[in-house]
């Protein structure tokens, strides 16, 4: 299976891809062939640059897509050489880059609110070194939209500057999410939401989901791929949808809005719990181990360490926050979906509904109130996502919305 068999819907960008991939290989393989000198810059007319930036709207497989490319650059297959794609899929190149293991492979993701100045200079460090073993030195980072201005400011020079077999991979949702610096320095590459069919297939014949399942799961999440397999193997998942997609009938009074809007915060700090509890000992065991805990002494640790012990504990907090910041933002989205199948049951609009389970609840809706009244609704979740972005305290946006939705 080739590395682009995974890229749901992005036929056009695989394309490019494959002949940027075919270009990175024909300069290495050019530079081997002088003597195993520095690869050339590449001529105007080459597929290939150093600096890539990959956006497309939440579900569209940004983060998949820049590790197909990355595998396909370190691609050894013999097959290359006989006018082949890179990007086999199957030789150690594209497997170990696949799997995460590749040691010229950096792939950065962060549970955190932001990126740091301290990570990308480490990031940059490395940036600056040659391929251990592999044919490009590839840093993927998938939340270039979390950098702080500082660290994207560090990360800019390596981005004008990059080392003769460095390339940058950058995703983020869009390109006002990056600096203006970095990406006019970067090839840009818009993915699209993928087809809900073409979702549905992939959990079909990647995951063995069963088809009708997957369907549902792919319409619903309206060809969001990770939401859908989710959706589809994580029985807490379709839990905490039903319950979100309830409230539109919970709010007709002052105290059904409050409640609602309770229990909607409190579900997002369950989601930020678990998470806590699933790898927050594990984390802290590992550090205190690496520390010299001493066996026998109750744990203590030596003297000096207490530092890093707090510094973990403060990254456990932020990744909490953030845990608990997506799962509200998770439901909001599912509320969106939830109107927009009412207003389209008001318009009589032939579009798929995204909500069929749900359909006498989006009828009742529908034939309750105007579509002037759905679309002040839908601007007041909108409005609650903003004020959540701006670190408004959760519960008091979330009341907020639900008011509006009742009075909306």
């Amino acid at each position: 299976m080739a590395v682009w068999d995974d890229l749901v819907g992005q036929d056009r960008v695989a394309a490019q891809l494959s002949a940027a991939a075919r270009d990175a290989d024909a300069l290495v393989t050019a530079a081997s062939e002088a003597g195993g000198g520095p690869v050339g810059e590449p001529v105007a007319s080459s597929k290939m640059t150093h600096a890539w930036l990959f956006t497309g709207p939440p579900g569209s497989g940004r983060a998949t897509v820049a590790r197909a490319f990355a595998a396909a650059l370190q691609c050894v297959s013999p097959d290359r050489a006989l006018g082949g794609i890179p990007g086999c899929g199957f030789c150690d190149g594209c497997h170990t880059a696949l799997v995460g293991t590749h040691a010229d492979v950096e792939v950065v993701r962060t549970d955190m609110l932001t990126i740091g100045v301290k990570e990308t200079r480490e990031l940059v460090r490395r940036a600056q070194l040659s391929p251990a073993g592999g044919r490009w030195q590839v840093i993927v980072m998938e939340d270039a939209d979390r950098l702080t201005e500082g660290a994207g400011n560090v990360l800019l020079k390596a981005v004008e500057e990059p080392a003769p077999r460095t390339v940058w991979l950058l995703c983020a949702p869009s390109l006002e999410d990056v600096l203006p610096t970095i990406r006019s320095r970067c090839r840009l590459l818009t993915l699209r939401t993928p087809p809900v069919d073409a979702v549905a297939d992939i959990l079909v014949r990647r995951d063995g989901i069963d088809p009708e399942v997957a369907a549902s799961a792919a319409r619903a999440t309206q060809g969001h791929i990770g939401r859908a397999r989710r959706l589809a193997t994580d029985e807490r998942a379709r839990a905490r949808r039903a319950a979100v997609l309830k409230l539109p009938l919970r709010v007709d009074d002052v105290g059904g809005c409050l409640k609602a809007a309770q229990e909607l915060v409190d579900a997002a700090a369950e989601d930020a719990k678990q998470v806590a509890e699933e790898v927050d000992a594990k984390e802290t065991e590992e550090l205190r181990a690496a520390l010299g805990a001493a066996a026998g002494t109750g744990g203590r640790l030596p003297r000096g360490t207490a530092g890093a012990m707090k510094d973990l504990q403060d990254r456990q907090k932020r990744r909490a926050t953030r845990t608990q910041r997506d799962s509200l933002d998770l439901a909001l989205t599912d509320l969106t979906a939830f109107y927009r199948d009412v207003l389209a049951l008001q318009l009589g609009s032939q579009v798929a509904l995204a909500n069929t389970d749900v359909r006498d609840a989006l009828e009742r809706l529908a034939s309750g109130s105007k579509p002037e009244r759905t679309l002040r609704r839908i601007e007041a979740i909108t409005a609650c996502r903003q004020a959540l972005d701006r670190n408004v305290a959760p519960l008091l946006a979330v009341e907020a919305m639900t008011m509006a939705l009742r009075a909306g």
